[in-house]
């Protein structure tokens, strides 16, 4: 089925088969009915899937990486395709439009895509207001499924709000911009990244860099102890998303920083700036590289993060996954949780299936209990 869609999606410029798709997706999320359909075709509940990380317990290790829902329109329906969480944005403190389009191109012949968006969104406070006003509408669908006879599902899915520096705020005041959207979006987010990793804003990745990482990961921390003093609640997790061409120095600069702050995890990895593994014309076009071409580059970062923190410190993989086999390398190079997106694009919504049953297989296949026991085999 999904064969025949993607051909007609293919027809139109990427980014509006993009919006054309989470139209649907939060139009599924709405509908009791079709919500219910969606959770009965493709979630997938079995104790080996069953994960915990940073705090949190997840249904599967599967997840929705940052960029596919960046407003937080179409959560509940995402969801529904069988994800053990969700992750949104990247949001910033003002709306923003992003870069000049076109700005978003399919690499069909190696299943990637070239991105320079540049962090469009409508803003923080527009998502805020969306959340207020969809709880009661949440929370009433929920009721009437139980007085139907399609019961609802009990898979719980996790949802984390990405959030990044805005386009006109200095570098040096970056951390202002971190610490506002973590106060806002914190009671909507079972975890929050902080994404300093993305190429396509300029001068955000210099925030990597030990003397700005350290300065800004403390003020996140202190806010972030704050806010759980406030709210009567245990701290939010934080994880940091970096990028897959930091050297082997840089590397542990991060690390060392993460560590030193104590956040809960990393994402690994955001998408590259490298051209390898693609037609020579699309090598000149700006932007980051996600999809297939970044799987081992991405994989190998997970390796060395696991390595060098003796796997004390979570990671959620991404990278190139479009496939179980290509979560499993993740996993067994140490990550506890995976993300796809570009894969989704090209493999359709049942992928999140494929990956949870693909790992319900090699766990039967090694006697394993359960999914966490491949974590850093490798």
């Amino acid at each position: 089925m999904y064969s025949l869609i993607r051909k007609l999606l293919f027809q139109l410029d990427a980014e509006r088969a993009h919006h054309l798709s989470l139209s649907a997706m939060r139009w599924a999320g709405q509908t009791p009915i079709m919500h219910t359909m969606l959770q009965k075709w493709y979630a997938m509940q079995h104790p080996c899937l069953e994960t915990n990380a940073f705090g949190l317990h997840f249904a599967n290790p599967v997840g929705l990486a940052a960029g596919y829902d960046k407003n937080g329109i179409a959560t509940q329906g995402l969801a529904a395709l069988g994800f053990g969480h969700v992750e949104i944005g990247t949001l910033t403190r003002l709306p923003q439009i992003g870069n000049p389009k076109p700005r978003l191109y399919r690499i069909i012949k190696s299943n990637a895509i070239i991105n320079s968006l540049g962090f469009p969104n409508e803003g923080v406070e527009a998502f805020l207001a969306r959340a207020k006003s969809e709880e009661p509408r949440v929370k009433s669908q929920e009721l009437r499924l139980q007085n139907t006879d399609l019961t609802p599902s009990t898979q719980h899915f996790i949802q984390g709000i990405n959030i990044g520096k805005g386009k006109d705020t200095p570098i040096e005041r970056a951390s202002e911009d971190y610490v506002a959207l973590l106060r806002q979006v914190a009671p909507y987010a079972n975890y929050v990244t902080v994404n300093i990793s993305s190429p396509n804003t300029l001068g955000l990745r210099q925030l990597q860099a030990r003397e700005m990482i350290e300065g800004l990961l403390k003020a996140v921390m202190a806010e972030r102890q704050t806010l759980a003093i406030t709210l009567g609640q245990r701290p939010v997790p934080i994880l940091v998303k970096i990028a897959p061409d930091l050297t082997s120095d840089e590397l542990d600069d991060v690390l060392a920083a993460i560590m030193t702050a104590g956040a809960d995890g990393v994402i690994a990895t955001n998408t590259t700036i490298g051209r390898l593994d693609i037609p020579k014309s699309f090598v000149a076009l700006k932007g980051g590289l996600s999809g297939r071409p970044l799987r081992y580059l991405s994989t190998e970062m997970i390796r060395l993060i696991y390595k060098r923190t003796a796997g004390k410190l979570p990671i959620i993989g991404v990278g190139g996954i479009d496939s179980a086999d290509a979560a499993i390398e993740k996993i067994r190079a140490g990550a506890s949780l995976v993300q796809v997106y570009t894969g989704m694009v090209f493999t359709g919504p049942s992928l999140a299936k494929q990956i949870n049953r693909g790992l319900i297989r090699e766990c039967k296949r090694l006697g394993l209990k359960n999914v966490v026991e491949l974590r850093g085999q490798d």
